[in-house]
């Protein structure tokens, strides 16, 4: 079976679909222009976020392998549990509250309200 030619006469179809490169994401693009257009001062901050990373992973592996064998008593297990919950009910407390006060309107900025039987400037004759 012959393949299908396009209408330019050029390479068949299943020939040119397999040469069209990959279309980067807009995602890479925009983090290569940062990268790109970061100064000493970007950088700094970069090695310095990754330097307290290492340090925690490092610090979290030594906590990890020095309590091995240690018990954790049943009232451990239960302030575990208590503190969970009140960290999940204050996290879902304050996002209802954002999207309350988002809908509700408190997040608008400030406008200035006349009452109707203030005098205007216009309605005063010069």
């Amino acid at each position: 079976m012959k393949p299908y030619m396009n209408l330019h006469g050029s390479a068949p179809e299943t020939i040119k679909a397999l040469r069209v490169p990959a279309k980067p994401t807009a995602t890479t693009d925009s983090i290569a222009i940062s990268m790109r257009s970061m100064g000493i001062g970007g950088w700094f901050v970069v090695a310095v976020l990754l330097t307290l990373f290492v340090g925690t992973v490092f610090v979290c592996y030594l906590g990890w392998t020095s309590a091995a064998g240690a018990d954790v008593p049943a009232s451990g297990y239960i302030a575990l549990v208590i503190g969970v919950t009140c960290s999940l009910a204050v996290g879902f407390g304050l996002m209802a509250l954002v999207f309350y006060s988002s809908r509700a309107g408190y997040d608008e900025p400030a406008r200035l309200v006349q009452k109707d039987d203030a005098p205007s400037d216009r309605s005063m004759p010069r």
